[in-house]
């Protein structure tokens, strides 16, 4: 499960023609005070504007390389990328790449101009450096023309200025992912062995009961890493695992939904699980709520919000926005046998951007029903905590 805004909204408060063609960055410690749009995740997903688009309302063949390409037809659609890094000596960091497409209406008139475009493009890239009690947070913004930013299936290619994620070989993988800025990098080649896992209903990921409220979503649970993060000056060799997820949709939420807890999580002993808990206003999960399984042997089991047992053990208050984020969490699957508490490496590691929500690097400790240690890493988001559509900061 992803998360998208209403750019057009974000155009109007900020000065579109400035926007288009330029990025910003926020990083810790908080910037001196100003007034700043923050748009909430779950307005955004609930489809105002549908009419013209393609909806996702039944399971639909996928067709690899040509899926890890845009979607233009559907509103909205992100190329996901976490994962836990440690160099030899143990130093661990987590990171976020993330790359969205907005479609800013659903046809262009015919123009002259080599401006003119209907596609916008947002980034996130996000650095959690544990030894150094640092969590680095960037985002930017362009246009889908000019060569400032776009999507690409053969040979694939996403990338908003220079940062990128871009196929190694004629295959689309290996990938290489590039990002920078200020003190704070990455490089870093991620590849798989296994298929990519389709989600929901061969690939059909129902978030309510409206038709046309679903998504489309795969991922890569499980690629090897390796590369190198910059912090400052330093530069550390680094390995480890990474997570891609693909969605593309034109809504997905429902009028009673205020956001989502959603685990990825990686497993010691080769499993991979994926779950999304969507909450209504009321703080209760929705029954809509699903996941994926993947055993070690590649089998696959889906997940209903019967499956799962979430519950939080703690919680984090953002000093900058004032949110509240549970950061730590029971997550029990008692037909598998599986109990796990998952704790994040840092509890602030709130992305306070045009849209804020809290995305980190997480640890996992446990055992199972036989008694056997359960351990592994992964990333947990949390949208819908504190939205407000303006705000001081």
């Amino acid at each position: 499960m992803r998360r998208l805004l209403r750019i057009w909204l974000l155009l109007s408060l900020l000065g579109g023609g400035l926007l288009l063609s330029a990025g910003w960055a926020l990083t810790r410690p908080p910037q001196p005070a100003r007034l700043r749009a923050t748009l909430s995740v779950a307005e955004e997903l609930r489809g105002d504007s549908a009419e013209g688009y393609a909806r996702a309302t039944e399971p639909r063949p996928f067709t690899f390389p040509a899926d890890h390409g845009p979607h233009p037809e559907f509103r909205t659609e992100w190329w996901y990328y976490t994962g836990n890094l440690e160099t030899p000596d143990g130093r661990h960091f987590g990171f976020e790449l993330t790359f969205f497409r907005i479609a800013l209406a659903p046809d262009l008139p015919p123009r002259q101009s080599s401006w003119a475009t209907n596609q916008m493009y947002m980034a996130h890239f996000a650095v959690t450096d544990v030894a150094g009690s640092r969590f680095h947070a960037f985002e930017r913004f362009s246009r889908g023309a000019l060569g400032l930013a776009g999507a690409q299936a053969q040979p694939f290619r996403v990338w908003l200025e220079d940062w990128s994620v871009e196929a190694q070989e004629d295959d689309v993988l290996p990938m290489r992912l590039r990002a920078a800025q200020g003190d704070v990098a990455i490089d870093l080649s991620l590849d798989s062995t296994a298929p990519p896992v389709l989600h929901g209903n061969d690939g059909l990921s129902q978030k309510g009961p409206e038709l046309g409220n679903a998504s489309y979503y795969y991922s890569f649970t499980r690629m090897s890493a390796t590369g190198t993060v910059r912090i400052g000056e330093q530069r550390f060799a680094v390995q480890g695992l990474a997570w891609m997820d693909r969605e593309w949709s034109t809504s997905a939420l429902g009028p009673d939904q205020a956001g989502w807890d959603w685990f990825a999580l990686q497993f010691a002993d080769g499993q991979d699980l994926m779950f999304y808990r969507l909450r209504k206003q009321d703080g209760s999960t929705d029954p809509f709520s699903a996941g994926t399984l993947v055993r070690g042997d590649g089998s696959l089991r889906r997940l209903s919000s019967a499956d799962v047992e979430i519950e939080p053990l703690g919680y984090w208050q953002s000093p900058r926005s004032g949110a509240r984020y549970p950061v730590r969490w029971r997550l029990h699957v008692p037909s598998e046998g599986l109990e796990v508490e998952i704790t994040p490496y840092l509890p602030d590691q709130e992305l306070d951007l045009t849209v804020r929500y809290w995305e980190g690097a997480v640890r996992v400790q446990g055992r199972s029903n036989d008694g056997r240690p359960v351990s592994g890493s992964g990333y947990v988001e949390l949208t819908g905590y504190g939205d407000t559509a303006l705000r001081g900061t």
